[in-house]
C-alpha cells in the first residue's frame, strides 16, 4: 500500500471517528433543547402578536380624533379613581390624537394598565399587567414561570442551541459524492427518514445565522452570562453625569415585573436623585413640576412620537422621560433616548442616547428590537416565519429519531469501534463552557454521563445486553 493511500485511509477514519462524535454532540444538544425551543418558539409567536397587533401593554384602543384634549394631571386622575387607591407609576403618550393614553397605576397589590380617552378623561380599557398576552408569554419565555431556576434552563438551553447549530452546520457541510448545490435544495423526491432529513438538513442551514443572532441576543438578558457578565461590562457609566447626585436605586427599578422596559446598556446604571441645586436649564423657571409640564418639556426637546414618562416613587425620585424601539415607542433602535428630570427644580439631571452607549449597548439596541420584531412589518413577517421554521425544525428532527430509534433504546448515534475522543472535540467543549459557563456544566454532565455508559451502548458492532 502506497503511503498516499495509507494517508486517505488514515484522513477517512478520523473524518468518520469526528463526524460520529459530532453527531451524537448534536443528538445529545438536540435531546435538551428541543422542547424549550418549542416553548420559545409558541411564546415567541404570541409575544410578535402582542407587540404588532396588540402593545406591550395590552390591547391598543382607538379613539375619536376631535374635541379638546384634556390635561395630562386629569387623565392620570381619572386612571386612579378607576383603581381606588391606587398611585401612578407610568404613563405612555401616544404618537397619534386618536390613540387612548396608557397608564400604569399600582393598587391591591397589583400594577394594572388604564387607557384613558385623552378628549374626555374617560376610562375606556383596564387589564392588570400580568394579565396581558404578552407579558404571560415574556414570562414563559424568559423563566418558564419558575423564576431564576427558569431564566438558568434557559440559559443553558441557549448556550447548547449553539452547540446543536455548529455541530448541525458541520454535519450539513457536503461530504463524499454530495455537491454544495445539493446540500442547498432538499430532495423532496426521498421517502421515509431521508424525507425528513432532507428538510431538517436544508432549513437547518438557511436557519443557523438567524439562529445564532436569537440565542446570542436571548442570552445577554440571562441571569448569568447576561447580567452577571456581558451585561456589567457593558453598563453606561454614570459617572459621565457630572456633579449629579446618584441613587443607590438603578434604572432597572423602571422595569414592571418581568417586562424589560429600560435600555438594557442602562439597565444597572444608578438613578439620578432629585433635591438638589445640580442640573441645567430644563422647564421653564416657576412651573409646576407635574405631568403636563414634563410632556411638553418632552416635546419641545424633540420627542414627537411616542414616548413614556415615569413618575418619581420617592422623595429622592425623578420624572423619566424616554423613548426607544425595545419598548416599541419608535422603529429606530438608533433614535433610543432617556431624559431625567429633578421633580421638585424641574431641572435637566441627565440625559443619554443611543450615541453615548458603548458598543456592546448599541448591539443590543439593534439587536432587542430585531428579537421582538419591533422594526416595522417586515422584521414582524421574519419573526414569525423564524418561529415556525424552527418548530418545524424541532419536529424534522424528532420525526428522524423516532424512525431511526432501535426498540427500547434511547438511539444515540454510535461510536466507531475502539473510539477516542477527536482533538477538536475537546476544544470546542473547552471554549464553549469557558464563553457560557452555565451551558459548560451541561456539557460536563453529558461527558460524564456519555463516558461511564458501557462500551456496548454507545459503539458501532457491539451488541446491548
Amino acid at each position: 500500500m502506497t503511503l498516499q493511500a495509507t494517508a486517505a485511509m488514515n484522513d477517512a477514519a478520523f473524518s468518520s471517528r469526528l463526524y460520529r462524535a459530532i453527531w451524537r454532540w448534536h443528538f445529545y444538544a438536540g435531546i435538551f433543547v428541543v422542547p424549550f425551543f418549542l416553548v420559545s418558539a409558541l411564546t415567541g409567536l404570541v409575544m410578535v402578536y402582542g407587540n404588532s397587533i396588540e402593545t406591550f401593554l395590552g390591547a391598543r384602543h382607538h379613539v375619536a380624533a376631535d374635541g379638546n384634549g384634556q390635561s395630562y394631571v386629569d387623565q392620570a386622575a381619572a386612571a386612579r379613581k378607576a383603581i381606588p387607591g391606587s398611585s401612578l407609576k407610568l404613563m405612555v403618550v401616544p404618537a397619534q390624537p386618536d390613540l387612548a393614553t396608557v397608564f400604569i397605576v399600582e393598587g391591591d397589590g397589583n400594577d394594572t394598565v388604564v387607557a384613558v380617552d385623552p378628549h374626555g378623561s374617560q376610562v375606556i380599557g383596564t387589564v392588570v399587567k400580568d394579565d396581558t398576552w404578552f407579558y404571560w408569554a415574556d414570562n414563559i419565555h424568559g423563566t418558564l414561570l419558575i423564576g431564576d431556576t427558569g431564566d438558568r434552563l434557559i440559559e443553558i438551553t441557549a448556550g447548547l442551541g449553539i452547540v446543536l447549530v455548529l455541530t448541525g452546520l458541520y454535519m450539513w457541510w457536503p461530504r463524499n459524492a454530495r455537491t454544495l448545490g445539493r446540500a442547498l435544495v432538499p430532495n423532496l423526491a426521498m421517502r421515509g427518514r431521508g424525507f425528513w432529513k432532507e428538510l431538517h438538513v436544508t432549513l437547518g442551514f438557511y436557519l443557523s445565522v438567524a439562529m445564532l443572532f436569537f440565542l446570542v441576543s436571548g442570552l445577554t438578558w440571562s441571569g448569568v452570562w447576561g447580567s452577571d457578565i456581558t451585561q456589567a461590562w457593558s453598563t453606561f457609566p454614570a459617572q459621565k453625569w457630572d456633579d449629579i447626585p446618584l441613587s443607590d436605586k438603578t434604572h432597572a427599578s423602571m422595569n414592571h415585573g418581568a417586562l424589560k422596559e429600560v435600555p438594557w446598556t442602562l439597565e444597572q446604571t444608578p438613578m439620578p436623585m432629585s433635591g438638589s441645586d445640580a442640573g441645567s436649564t430644563g422647564l421653564p423657571a416657576g412651573q409646576p413640576v407635574d405631568l403636563d409640564s414634563v410632556a411638553a418639556y418632552a416635546r419641545s426637546i424633540g420627542f414627537d412620537q411616542q414616548f413614556r414618562i415615569n413618575v418619581p416613587q420617592s422623595d429622592e425620585g425623578v420624572f423619566t422621560v424616554s423613548a426607544d424601539s425595545m419598548d416599541g415607542d419608535t422603529s429606530d433602535p438608533m433614535g433610543d433616548r432617556t431624559v431625567h428630570v429633578d421633580q421638585y427644580t424641574g431641572k435637566l439631571l441627565a440625559e443619554v442616547d443611543f450615541a453615548d452607549y458603548g458598543l456592546a449597548g448599541k448591539a443590543m439596541a439593534v439587536g432587542i428590537a430585531l428579537h421582538q420584531g419591533n422594526l416595522g412589518l417586515w422584521n414582524t413577517t421574519l419573526n414569525v416565519l423564524f418561529c415556525l421554521s424552527v418548530i418545524a425544525m424541532c419536529l424534522t428532527g424528532v420525526v428522524m429519531w423516532w424512525k431511526r430509534r432501535p426498540s427500547a433504546r434511547l438511539g444515540a448515534p454510535l461510536y466507531p469501534k475502539d473510539y477516542r475522543v477527536p482533538a477538536a472535540i475537546l476544544v470546542i467543549a473547552v471554549a464553549v463552557s469557558i464563553a457560557f459557563p452555565l451551558t459548560g456544566l451541561g456539557i460536563v454532565a453529558f461527558a460524564v454521563i456519555d463516558f461511564l455508559l458501557p462500551k456496548r451502548f454507545k459503539e458501532v458492532g457491539a451488541v446491548p445486553a
